[in-house]
């Protein structure tokens, strides 16, 4: 889990932008987007499959 503390004299503004790119650069969010909705094994394995398709064009 990505984790920033507060420096002296930062603002919790700079440090929440700091947290979003520790996030963006750990890749969590796809994640979370991707795990918001159960989603059926038969349904994993066909978007899986796309996406290899997508990738050996």
């Amino acid at each position: 889990m990505a984790e920033v503390r507060l420096g002296e004299n930062e603002t919790i503004e700079s440090a929440l932008r700091r947290f979003k790119k520790k996030i963006q650069k750990a890749g969590i969010l796809p994640e979370v987007r991707r795990r918001e909705h159960y989603e059926k094994p038969s349904q994993r394995r066909k978007r899986k499959l796309e996406a290899s398709r997508r990738r050996r064009r």
